[in-house]
């Protein structure tokens, strides 16, 4: 008889812990096949045991045998699979428990055991209590295990090395932004051919992908799909990050939520002019600096590395006075190696760098574009405006067509009555945040160099999981020691 009762409290709780891990098998994670699997052959040899119920027996293994057939649809790995059980850590588990079982058998071996014991309360009932407190820590105990062996694996699926990016596509790029893949904080996703890859990072649970995909336009759609699976298959969130109009129907393929998040800044160099009344702020700003002794240069790559620790003073300068630390992902961030690849504008006054900002230039010599802008405390009044404007004359004249003045964040959202509530709630933010970033001040920057503006969006997961993706966005672009972008550059030093 207690043989045939510890099996009907067996297989009651067999299919106790069927019904926890239905959400894995939906959720296809390996962790909860192969647990599913094991539960299924118990639960039939308990049937059998408990009064040779071979009914239930036959249809708990059909369902196990079904499972079996259908194995390679659970890819998404979990700690139980991807974890290694080395002989010592099941030594370490099998001792514990053993030990702590023993102890209270021999502590209370002088009670003999009845049923009455798991109900008798009392100051001296301390054997029933070890009984209770035993269960009740094996509940515990087994219920966080399953937890941990179902969350997603340690590596998220990232097992490709990270190597540099493909030459080829960088050569292939139409947009200066592919020169963040310069930065050093990034993963790369490289087509077979080469000609194409996306710049990403993992932070959380979320797969961020920075921009539109560089390089062959034909092989982006490929490269984004490869992505959205390895994002799956590590149960993550796929976010991409500023998109332009040409990758958007690629992201609605995906089966993204669309959100738009601003506006970037082009000006065509073929019509930019400083004749006119619109230009008429930018002539007097560039004619005061030029008589307070400011003086504009383009110092090349190859001969950057010298001025390095002038510019450095400028940019720490620069961050003490704006409070601010360097960021990570979307932006560059000062060191030397980075600022060694590129062209650099400086602007000195009476042979002193006061100012600069690193060159962005595609291969095809058709945009051109600045990330790091920086100038110290005693920079004379209106040097943003000079080195702009010194650089879209310099770049008309070297035949560029394009000069981009970067993302307006939040702009040209416009709320409605029947406006989604993210774009109501960024709309307010542009209007009443300048607290907090300045949104309106900077497009009304960018606005009087009379620049085209094109949309840029984000493609994410749907509901609270989009949020969710944003605070991973974040914490990325942040730079602190959280951000997986700042702790990969480090590593690269």
């Amino acid at each position: 008889m207690p043989f045939v009762e510890a099996s009907h409290l067996a297989a009651s709780m067999t299919g106790a812990m069927l019904i926890l891990l239905a959400s894995g098998l939906y959720r296809r994670l390996d962790g909860a096949f192969l647990l599913t699997r094991l539960l299924l052959v118990a639960g039939a040899l308990f049937s059998l045991s408990k009064g040779l119920d071979y009914e239930e027996a036959i249809i708990l293994l059909s369902i196990a045998a079904l499972l079996q057939w259908s194995h390679a649809a659970f890819y998404r790995r979990t700690s139980l699979t991807s974890a290694i059980l080395t002989p010592g850590w099941i030594a370490t588990l099998g001792v514990a428990v053993g030990l702590s079982i023993w102890i209270g058998f021999i502590a209370y071996r002088h009670v003999d055991y009845q049923s009455d014991l798991w109900w008798q309360f009392g100051r001296h009932q301390d054997a029933s209590r070890f009984l209770r407190a035993a269960l009740a820590t094996g509940v515990v105990m087994v219920g966080a295990a399953m937890m941990g062996l179902l969350r997603p694996a340690t590596d998220r699926g990232d097992d490709e090395p990270c190597g540099p990016p493909s030459e080829t596509a960088l050569a292939l790029a139409r947009r200066t932004d592919a020169c963040l893949a310069l930065t050093g904080d990034k993963r790369f996703l490289t087509s077979p051919s080469g000609r194409a890859f996306l710049m990403y990072q993992v932070q959380g649970h979320s797969w961020i992908v920075m921009g539109d995909p560089v390089g062959d336009p034909a092989e982006w759609g490929d490269l984004l799909w490869r992505m959205r699976e390895r994002a799956d298959a590590a149960q993550g969130r796929l976010l991409l990050y500023q998109l332009s109009l040409e990758s958007l129907p690629l992201a609605i393929d995906l089966g993204l939520s669309i959100v738009k998040y601003g506006e970037e800044a082009r000006i065509d160099l073929s019509t930019f002019t400083l004749e006119g009344s619109q230009a008429r702020p930018l002539r007097h700003a560039v004619r005061r600096t030029a008589r307070d002794g400011a003086g504009f240069e383009i110092v090349a790559a190859v001969d950057l590395p010298a001025l390095l620790p002038e510019l450095r003073a400028v940019s720490d300068d620069w961050l003490a006075a704006k409070g601010a630390t360097e960021k990570s992902f979307s932006v560059g961030r000062f060191g030397d190696i980075y600022m060694a690849r590129f062209d650099c504008a400086v602007v000195r006054c009476h042979g002193r760098i006061v100012a600069f900002a690193n060159i962005w230039s595609t291969a095809d010599g058709q945009e051109l574009s600045v990330d790091l802008m920086r100038h110290s405390g005693d920079a004379p009044p209106g040097v943003m405006d000079f080195i702009f404007t010194s650089l879209l004359l310099w770049g008309q004249s070297h035949g560029y067509r394009w000069f981009t003045l970067g993302i307006a964040p939040l702009s040209g959202l416009e709320a409605r009555r029947l406006s989604p509530l993210w774009v109501k709630a960024a709309a307010f933010l542009y209007r009443h945040g300048d607290a907090f970033y300045g949104f309106g001040g900077l497009r009304a920057y960018k606005a009087k160099f009379v620049p085209i503006w094109e949309p840029r969006f984000i493609a994410g997961p749907q509901g609270l999981s989009l949020a969710r993706a944003m605070v991973d966005l974040q914490r990325l672009i942040g730079g602190g020691k959280g951000s997986m972008a700042a702790r990969m550059r480090e590593a690269g030093k």
